[in-house]
């Protein structure tokens, strides 16, 4: 059965979290130091593994599509001062956790990480390393630019011990490209990846974004025939979503050349057809991956999870946030840093952790939690699993969504019992929306979300 059926695209077509956490981040408020220490004390009572963020911010060109907190600039000395703040946003967080506490994973992202020249990604990872217990078997990703990027900087990556690279690409059409001021060739792309694969890099991932100005299926076509060329073990094909009064370079998109609604599904649609047939799994949402990659085997073993930097492999992590607007996950507790650069420089010079806000997970927002993951990892949920784990009736105390979830039932999104919910293929790609049934913070929500689909 295919995973595509127009008609209840349509039908639920509607706006809705991503779910890179629950609560979502948009019920955040106040959080202040002492609470985090007080999750960071729970945290190292519990003695789990270590993920570290780290954001670097600066971009030297900006992408128009882009919604990401960053700062554009030419400028590379604005590196310098960023680095000692981090540094020392560095110290603080490394002597709060038990040192005998493994990093078992690590990711750069931004903005550009690669925006830093080799000397300071090396100093930045000894750095985190010196602060931090690293495992020797972690997983540890950047994010990276391609056109900034030479062989010399590959092995620096190497060096400074990550393992895997992202890449955005978005489209290789020309035109596309120019629209959205980005102009990057196959040819640059494919060097990269053929450099990280020659020293030593377990996975490359791609970034490719439908509903860019300028595309078409036809368009569309002869990148993903690229990218197959490619062959990176994990694709995020991203729904582009036109929110220019939240995000200023999106002004500078053409709303005139933006492709139409249906021609925008029937990218999508030839884009999933056509990476199933390349072999890849639908991991869920927008993210692909081959057979062999982790992601993929954790889905088949039941241990996905997902996070900030969307799934993950690494469930038992706690998530420790570092640099400009960084979100982590501690103890029970999500924390996000200071979004404006100057206040938090400010924050750091005063001897603080730039923390501004957060959430304490309640005993409902868990168990909302657990079952919103098992559905968006797992396509399915195993009432009784919930009901060991947080000694409810799952049936009484989710009755009225069990309600709301009797028409995506009826119309064969789901299958439901009194002992499970099973996804079937066709209400996969709404997976949001099923999971949109058991947020209770949803309904008071002011918040402008993406598009489902």
């Amino acid at each position: 059965m295919s995973l595509f059926d127009l008609v209840l695209i349509k039908k639920y077509d509607r706006s809705g979290p991503r779910y890179t956490s629950y609560p979502t981040a948009n019920n955040f408020s106040t959080f202040t130091q002492a609470d985090y220490q007080n999750q960071v004390t729970l945290s190292n009572d519990r003695q789990g593994p270590i993920s570290l963020y780290c954001h670097i911010p600066f971009c030297n060109t900006v992408c128009f599509y882009c919604g990401c907190n960053k700062v554009v600039t030419k400028d590379k000395t604005k590196a310098e001062p960023y680095l000692e703040a981090l540094f020392k946003e560095i110290d603080k967080q490394g002597e709060l956790f038990d040192s005998k506490r493994q990093v078992e994973q690590m990711h750069f992202g931004g903005g550009t990480p690669t925006f830093l020249s080799n000397e300071q990604i090396t100093r930045l990872s000894e750095k985190l390393q010196s602060a931090f217990n690293f495992s020797k078997t972690g997983e540890y990703s950047i994010e990276i630019d391609p056109r900034g990027v030479d062989e010399n900087t590959i092995k620096a990556l190497a060096k400074a011990r990550f393992n895997r690279i992202s890449l955005g690409v978005q489209d290789f059409n020309a035109a596309v490209q120019k629209a959205v001021n980005r102009i990057q060739s196959f040819e640059q792309t494919k060097s990269v990846i053929d450099l990280a694969r020659e020293n030593g890099f377990k996975s490359v991932s791609i970034d490719l974004i439908y509903g860019l100005p300028k595309q078409s299926v036809e368009t569309f076509k002869t990148t993903l025939d690229q990218v197959s060329e490619l062959r990176p073990d994990r694709i995020s094909l991203f729904n582009y979503a036109h929110l220019p009064e939240l995000f200023k370079p999106q002004r500078r998109i053409d709303v005139f050349e933006l492709p139409s609604a249906d021609e925008k599904l029937a990218i999508f649609k030839y884009s999933m057809d056509f990476l199933l047939k390349q072999g890849y799994v639908y991991i869920g949402m927008d993210h692909f991956a081959l057979p062999e990659d982790p992601l993929a085997i954790a889905q088949q073993q039941g241990h996905l999870y997902r996070n900030f930097q969307g799934y993950s492999t690494h469930a038992d992590c706690d998530i420790v946030g570092l640099g400009l607007s960084s979100i982590g996950q501690v103890g029970d507790s999500f924390s996000q840093n200071e979004k404006n650069l100057e206040q938090y420089y400010q924050r750091i010079e005063a001897g603080e952790l730039p923390v501004i806000k957060g959430q304490t997970i309640n005993a409902d927002d868990k168990i909302r939690r657990a079952v919103i993951m098992d559905l968006i990892c797992h396509f399915g949920l195993d009432f009784s699993k919930v009901e060991r784990a947080f000694d409810i009736s799952f049936n009484e105390y989710f009755a009225d969504s069990l309600i709301e979830l009797s028409e995506m039932h009826a119309d064969g999104l789901l299958q439901l019992d009194e002992h499970s919910i099973k996804v079937q293929e066709k209400g996969k790609l709404l997976i949001r929306n099923i999971c949109m049934v058991f947020d209770a913070y949803l309904a008071s929500s002011k918040t402008q979300f993406s598009k489902t689909i």
